[in-house]
């Protein structure tokens, strides 16, 4: 299966990063047992139930390591995986695969970690209007590895940065004195981004559809305000529920009628997904 190799720059940064974190100097082990002109198979196979991410990343690891080296994928990005389902077959020197096999599966157990608990919440609001989001509650550097593994679990990214929308939140409008203040001020400095305002209540809510903003969130409001502010608001705002979001939790909150549901733990939470890298000794052993 042809993967797709236009990964974003940041994510390109992030391989590096971590090759030259983990390498250092040299694979001491791997230099010194395994001759230069050796060749390997292997197989990465999931160890769990779950969403498979990452896979072109760990593609990115061992090209980086050793261009020679040859991953072709079995799974699509984003496909559901059972326990002890071949993944990936490698092939190529033996040292880059060795020297490369644990930061590959770093990236490909946090992406499809991630991809996973994404995919748990995208189905528990299924037929319903809401849309799953995530939060810059990321690893730091990772924040573009940890956006793409919530796409592929059928999530949508909320702002990269602190560059590319404006989210005016409590702190924001505690400092600038009102709502309409904050407001005012970043429609003078940035008149091309879309703001969204954070409201704690019903009233902050009606302040910020006065103004005209295009996106409302209720910040950490019970389902009936919830239900409320979708009344007022009827659709002239996109509304957006975050705070305290589970998976017990999220049914309710999606059948207000929120537009989206923001959620932290995608990122920040998510438990690694189990994957390991199998030596295959013959060509054989492939068709197993």
């Amino acid at each position: 299966m042809t993967l797709n190799t236009s990964l974003h720059p940041d994510i390109l940064d992030a391989v590096r990063r971590a090759l030259a974190e983990d390498i250092g100097p040299g694979d001491v082990t791997t230099n010194s047992i395994v001759p230069p002109d050796a060749l390997m198979r292997g197989r990465i196979i999931a160890k769990q139930d779950g969403v498979v991410a990452g896979l072109d990343v760990a593609q990115a690891v061992y090209r980086m390591v050793d261009e020679r080296i040859v991953l072709t994928a079995l799974v699509a990005e984003g496909e559901r995986v059972a326990d002890r389902q071949t993944l990936a077959l490698v092939h190529g020197p033996a040292r880059g695969l060795l020297t490369a096999e644990r930061t590959a599966l770093n990236f490909l157990g946090r992406m499809s970690g991630i991809a996973t608990l994404t995919r748990q919440f995208v189905d528990a609001v299924a037929g319903t209007r809401a849309t799953i989001l995530d939060t810059r509650k990321t690893a730091p550097g990772l924040r573009m590895v940890d956006k793409l593994a919530v796409q592929r679990g059928g999530g949508r990214n909320h702002r990269i940065g602190l560059y590319d929308m404006v989210l005016i939140k409590d702190n924001h409008i505690d400092f600038a004195g009102s709502l309409r203040a904050a407001v005012e001020r970043v429609r003078e400095c940035a008149p091309h981004l879309e703001i969204e305002v954070e409201a704690r209540t019903i009233a902050d809510v009606r302040a910020a559809l006065d103004l005209g903003v295009q996106r409302i969130m209720l910040d950490n409001m019970t389902p009936a305000m919830m239900a409320e502010a979708v009344r007022l608001v009827a659709s002239r705002a996109r509304l957006e529920a975050s705070g305290n979001v589970s998976l017990d939790t999220i049914r309710q909150i999606a059948e207000t009628g929120v537009d989206d549901i923001s959620i932290g733990a995608l990122t920040h939470s998510a438990r690694v997904f189990d994957v390991s890298f199998d030596y295959l000794a013959s060509e054989e052993a492939i068709g197993r």
